[in-house]
């Protein structure tokens, strides 16, 4: 069972038309407790960074994220979701990130058009729990103007600009700035490895 953590993402129907199309079970919560009894968890992500992280804090679920993703739950984020993993985004500085790893989001810089959007290619890990069964350097989907750095958790880079981490794996924690609710085939083989987990 997936738990989606609904805080009000503009992209919560499509992921969840996607899990329906794949045929796994899920529930939404916007509370704590029902994220304290989740077996795997997904942070769907549209939006600011900053009004998201206070979502969060108005649900009151910050923490309970937070060490739920710690004590090994497996948690996929999506697009802000990743995002929100790291301490800051310069989106909103004044907004604390969940802490998970260290480093901040960073704006893509002058010269490329933001947002990036539209089909871009992967360059994956062969080592990717998420893409295990693509090729190489599948197509995906992607829509923002800010992005995570080149990490060593990377699992997959994507260039747009600059080279930045578009898959993020260490142990159970995944995250992609894509969004596999938009990625077609791809998407659905992605979403379906980390159901698979």
């Amino acid at each position: 069972m997936i738990t989606i953590l609904d805080y009000g993402a503009g992209n919560l129907r499509s992921v969840q038309n996607t899990l329906e199309e794949l045929g796994c079970d899920f529930r939404l919560v916007r509370d704590a407790r029902g994220l304290a009894t989740a077996e795997k968890i997904l942070l769907p992500g549209v939006g600011h960074f900053g009004q998201m992280m206070r979502a969060l804090d108005d649900l009151g679920v910050r923490q309970t994220l937070a060490d739920r993703i710690r004590a090994g739950v497996p948690f996929l984020g999506i697009c802000l979701g990743l995002q929100a993993l790291f301490e800051s985004s310069e989106e909103a500085p004044e907004a604390r990130g969940l802490g998970i790893f260290p480093g901040a989001v960073r704006r893509f810089p002058a010269g490329v058009r933001i947002p990036h959007m539209g089909w871009n290619e992967l360059e994956v890990s062969p080592n990717s729990k998420l893409a295990s069964g693509l090729t190489v350097r599948p197509y995906v989907y992607f829509a923002h103007s800010y992005y995570v750095p080149l990490d060593p958790r990377a699992a997959a880079t994507c260039t747009y600009g600059v080279p930045y981490t578009a898959v993020l794996e260490s142990g159970q924690i995944f995250g992609v700035q894509f969004h596999p609710e938009k990625s077609a085939a791809v998407g659905l083989h992605i979403v379906r490895n980390f159901a698979s987990c």
